[in-house]
């Protein structure tokens, strides 16, 4: 089924709009296209609150996507091929984050801090995986959790 095109935000009332079906994930592909063609008047009181508006969404699809890989593991009773598709999973949707947050409406200087804080939880997200799976003694964990790392991107 083909995306239907939304139209790129200029006003903050049209980015939030746009924000509120990121959040949703309602058509993702669309969302994002829209998102990178639109552009804001970056200005005092319209881009703390875009910001906001942004990063909180942001923050709440890492949150979902996490919640997610958590219930993907507990299913997956340790067979390779489910912890793997889970990981991949996961790093998809971080992947996505980083490109949905790195946006050329705004200012190089924050643009970059705002994807590196996605960037810095999808490390983070690594290490503790890495460091739980130092608990399964065969390794096997450990090594599919190096194989297919989730801050690959």
């Amino acid at each position: 089924m083909a995306s239907a095109a939304i139209a790129p935000p200029k006003t903050y009332y049209e980015w939030a709009a746009v924000l509120d079906r990121l959040k949703a994930g309602d058509d993702d592909d669309a969302v994002l296209a829209a998102m990178q063609k639109g552009t804001i008047q970056w200005q005092a009181g319209v881009a703390e609150r875009f910001a906001k508006k942004l990063i909180d969404v942001i923050n709440r699809r890492m949150n979902a996507a996490s919640d997610r890989f958590r219930k993907e593991m507990t299913r997956s009773n340790g067979q390779e091929r489910a912890i793997v598709q889970a990981l991949l999973a996961l790093r998809k949707e971080l992947c996505f984050l980083a490109k949905a947050i790195d946006l050329p409406a705004i200012p190089e200087k924050d643009r970059h801090q705002y994807h590196r804080l996605v960037l810095e939880q999808a490390d983070c997200m690594q290490s503790s995986l890495e460091d739980s799976a130092k608990k399964d003694r065969s390794g096997k964990l450990a090594s599919i959790v190096r194989n297919n790392r989730v801050n690959a991107f």
